[in-house]
This record gives structure tokens, C-alpha cells and sequence, in this order.
């Protein structure tokens, strides 16, 4: 079986862009899927990467017209400018881990449901993917024990650092990023067709 890591993070738009492809995408060719949400900044800071507040203007504007396009070929609405991004991702980050931790050990929920709603939560909705009511919520609503926000903090910053170490070493340098078997690398929500081939023997 071939294992997609896919590296994230809530606080990008391009991985509320890709939706739920990567996961039909995995249940199409029979691979694992293995969420591993990392820090943008310090991704950023070791790989050469700018936060936007600090990218030329032009880099901005730019960003912000091809997300308004992309959201319109998408076919799903599209906050340009939160009010709550940035914020801290970490809170966020360790619920996913503890959810796909728990499913590993058999424990029921829809683990990109969750990933959906605090994507949804961040670049639709206007709310604060750090606070504890929009991650329980979240939880909750995707058929997770809503607890594991606290329950598997420990594990979940455990992991979310150990996952920035292997971004960096896999090459990853942005978001959203699929490593597919440790060497066939895909950049972007553009890219998942992509994947789609590669995955399929056409690429």
C-alpha cells in the first residue's frame, strides 16, 4: 500500500482549497493517508519561506486575486481575508493528531470531516481556529470524543514538532504538501491531479 504524507496546515488557504481530493484521491488507488499538520512560520523560517506579512506587495496583491479565481474554479466560498488569520495553528493541529491517533487505535469519527470543518471554520465561517469551543465543536461534530482537545495535547505536541523535523527533511516547503512513498513530491491544491496520475501509474 502506498502512504500519501500530507503536510498542512489550517491556517492555509490552498489546503482549504484542495478540499476533500486528497482524500478521495487516497481512497481511489487504495493508499494510506497520513495527516501531519506542521508549523507554517517555522516551516517557513528553515526552508527559505517568507510569512505574508513580510512577502513584496506585489507577491500579496497577486496572492489574493489568484485565490479569489481559485475559489471560483473551486466552486466554494472563500473568506480573502479572515479575521482571525493568523492565530495560533497549534490548537488546531494537535486535535487532528489526537483524532487520527485515536482512529489509528479504533476509535470512531471522520477524520477529514475534521480537517473540512476547521478549515471551513478558519476560511469561511470567521472563527478562531485556537479557540477551545471551535475545535470541541469541531470534534464533536465529525464524531470524535470532543475531549481529545485536552486529552491528547501532550501527544499532539509531541507530533506536531516531530512532523516539522520530517517536513524539512522530506523537502516539503509549503502548504498544502503530499510526499507520496518518501520521494514523489506534490506542491499545491493545483497539483492534485497530479497526484491523481502518479498514483495511477500515468505520471
Amino acid at each position: 500500500m502506498q502512504q500519501i504524507d500530507y503536510y498542512l496546515t489550517i491556517l492555509s488557504p490552498w489546503t482549504y482549497l484542495a478540499g476533500s481530493r486528497p482524500a478521495e484521491i487516497a481512497a481511489k488507488h487504495g493508499a494510506k493517508l497520513r495527516y501531519k499538520p506542521v508549523d507554517p512560520g517555522a516551516l517557513f523560517q528553515r526552508t527559505g519561506g517568507l510569512a505574508l506579512p513580510d512577502r513584496h506587495e506585489s507577491r500579496r496583491a497577486y496572492r489574493l486575486q489568484e485565490l479569489r479565481r481559485q475559489s471560483k474554479k473551486a466552486g466554494v466560498p472563500l473568506t480573502l481575508q479572515p479575521a482571525f488569520a493568523p492565530t495560533n495553528p497549534a490548537p488546531a493541529a494537535y486535535a487532528i493528531i489526537a483524532a487520527q491517533e485515536a482512529r489509528d487505535k479504533g476509535a470512531e469519527g471522520d477524520l477529514d470531516g475534521l480537517v473540512q470543518a476547521l478549515l471551513r471554520a478558519c476560511w469561511v465561517e470567521d472563527r478562531n481556529v485556537a479557540e477551545d469551543e471551535v475545535i470541541t465543536g469541531a470534534l464533536k461534530a465529525a464524531g470524535f470524543d470532543p475531549m481529545l482537545s485536552m486529552s491528547g495535547m501532550l501527544t499532539g505536541a509531541e507530533l506536531y514538532g516531530r512532523f516539522l523535523e520530517e517536513a524539512v527533511a522530506a523537502g516539503v516547503f509549503g502548504f498544502p504538501f503530499f510526499v507520496v512513498d518518501g520521494t514523489e513530491h506534490f506542491w499545491g491544491q493545483d497539483r492534485l491531479d497530479d497526484l491523481d496520475l502518479y498514483l495511477a501509474g500515468a505520471l
